[in-house]
């Protein structure tokens, strides 16, 4: 679904990704792990358009999007949740929803299945997002980008500062759509044993490479905990 390909961008005069390849295959978890500063979040900015590749391509469902708009890449099919979740905290939980709708024709309705895998949500569509819990705040933007559909959901650390009972249930919604065969997920996640419960494949980054991979199965013998060691 995805394939990147010696992907190469820098701030002033640091190279911040080098040569970077991988793909996102149709029905699985790509989990990308690493610590702080690798080069993780710029990635995922390069693959959604906010940020400019200096050299490589990105192709999307057989199609070559290195210099789309990023609006052009959520139309597209690839739907984002970046760190922080960055949802819209004066607009209501059903607004913030619409706004996933963005790029689908006038009158869609937001998909019923966003409220099954996330039932608080339906619970508190007039509530305004900023009124949300952190952990509520992360299903609302997990299901914002959800609405439009995505071939493609990349989500950037979704754990991050989340209480346990509802990482349990974002695991569970990122297990369902992947077993649903009709999405490729991409993970970015330091939380080494929520990426290993979810990964088909894994890959870890270093100073800007990716400097392991292999099958989620492997990650403990591979020795990946001890490659994200402080």
């Amino acid at each position: 679904m995805l394939t990147v390909e010696n992907l190469n961008q820098y701030y002033g005069g640091s190279h911040i990704l080098r040569g970077i390849s991988f793909e996102a295959p149709l029905g699985q978890v790509t989990t990308l792990l690493g610590r702080n500063g690798v080069g993780k979040t710029t990635l995922l900015k390069c693959l959604m358009g906010l940020v400019s590749a200096k050299t490589g391509s990105l192709h999307f469902a057989g199609q070559d999007i290195t210099l789309a708009a990023s609006h052009a890449r959520v139309k597209a099919g690839i739907g984002y949740v970046p760190q922080g979740r960055e949802i819209f905290p004066r607009l209501t939980v059903h607004e913030n929803l619409l706004m996933g709708l963005a790029t689908r024709p006038a009158g869609t309705e937001i998909p019923p299945r966003i409220f099954e895998m996330f039932p608080v949500l339906k619970q508190m569509l007039k509530r305004r997002g900023g009124d949300l819990s952190g952990g509520q705040q992360q299903q609302l933007a997990i299901g914002r980008a959800l609405a439009c559909g995505p071939k493609l959901l990349i989500l950037d650390e979704p754990t991050e500062g989340i209480q346990p009972s509802i990482i349990k249930d974002i695991e569970r919604a990122i297990r369902a759509l992947a077993e649903e065969g009709g999405m490729a997920i991409l993970l970015v996640e330091q939380y080494y044993d929520f990426a290993r419960s979810l990964a088909d494949r894994y890959l870890v980054m270093e100073r800007g490479e990716i400097i392991k991979r292999g099958t989620g199965a492997a990650m403990d013998d591979d020795g990946v905990k001890q490659l994200l060691a402080v």
